[in-house]
């Protein structure tokens, strides 16, 4: 089983209109709103994929039954330490381009003693878990030490993923092994410190998380598709053509199908294969809706990871 922790969760509105004209008037052509948060993405993906999943993190009294509803109804386990408010809401705007534009909310300060719940909590339910992931930015009061806090107290036998921005990925790095990091280009960047423009690039770029501990890293490139190295050996795996209707929730999805390999003890290079599968089913729903089983097999068998 894999554990999913969630530290915190969202409220995505999708909205659709025909251009973002900034200063003016827009109407919107439609709107979806969604329960959701990148590693509750995750545990729903591994469902969708026929594997077991835990959701963990933190949750709000004013929405939290919504969420454990969506849970529930994809089949997934979930134990929440609860907190008063509002659970924050993100805005994602896409235009006719598929041009997305997202307002993130930083949601309601979570205090010390609460923190300490969700870390005992943590504690306890992956004792059962094969795989941890713990994914996305912190609620207010939190510090990015609290990554390596909630880490710290996995077991050592249990792969632990980590996807999120880089001081928090420092903090997770500084107090255990971690299996797995997945940074898009974008964060690569920003970890290590200097642009990255190829392919060589990319693994020089990836091998800063490994020199720090990381065993390794999963490279998101968007529409063209991802790579996979451990230091040693690196592979990549373009996208196959598809009508993009909304990237939300695509990493998520690599990362869900990654753990599935992960179970399944599958190499590095269908490891990859999996992960491109999986998300570039994710970007031809709408919203984010993740991704269907069904999408996920048709593109699999279109796609194919190459040894760089």
């Amino acid at each position: 089983m894999v554990l999913s922790i969630c530290p915190n969760p969202s409220i995505d509105c999708t909205i659709e209109l025909d251009s973002l004209n900034v200063g003016m008037l827009n109407r919107i052509d439609s709107k979806v709103e969604t329960y959701s948060g990148k590693a509750l993405n995750v545990a729903m993906g591994i469902a969708r994929l026929g594997e077991k999943s835990c959701a963990t993190g933190f949750m709000f009294d004013n929405h939290g039954r919504m969420f454990e509803h969506v849970l529930d109804k994809e089949g997934v386990k979930h134990s929440f330490v609860y907190n008063k408010g509002n659970a924050r809401t993100n805005y994602k705007i896409i235009d006719k381009r598929s041009m997305l534009t997202e307002i993130n909310d930083r949601g309601e300060t979570v205090s010390e003693e609460k923190q300490l719940e969700l870390v005992s909590l943590v504690k306890e339910l992956s004792k059962d878990c094969e795989i941890a992931v713990m994914s996305g930015s912190l609620p207010k009061g939190v510090s990015s030490d609290y990554y390596g806090e909630v880490l710290s107290v996995i077991p050592e036998n249990v792969k632990v993923i980590v996807d999120t921005e880089k001081n928090n990925m420092l903090s997770a790095i500084g107090r255990r092994e971690i299996f797995m990091a997945k940074p898009n280009l974008r964060e690569l960047e920003s970890f290590a410190g200097s642009p990255v423009v190829d392919l060589k690039d990319m693994i020089k770029a990836c091998g800063k998380y490994i020199d720090k501990g990381v065993k390794n890293v999963l490279l998101s490139l968007g529409a063209d598709g991802a790579v996979l190295t451990d230091g040693t050996e690196s592979y990549f795996c373009k996208s196959a053509s598809v009508a993009v209707n909304s990237t939300v929730g695509a990493g998520d999805c690599m990362v869900a199908a990654a753990c599935v390999g992960l179970m399944k003890g599958v190499p590095m290079h269908e490891l990859l294969r999996m992960s491109v599968a999986a998300g570039t089913a994710a970007v031809t729903t709408s919203g984010t809706n993740l991704f269907y089983k069904d999408k996920y097999n048709e593109i699999y068998t279109k796609i194919f990871s190459q040894k760089i």
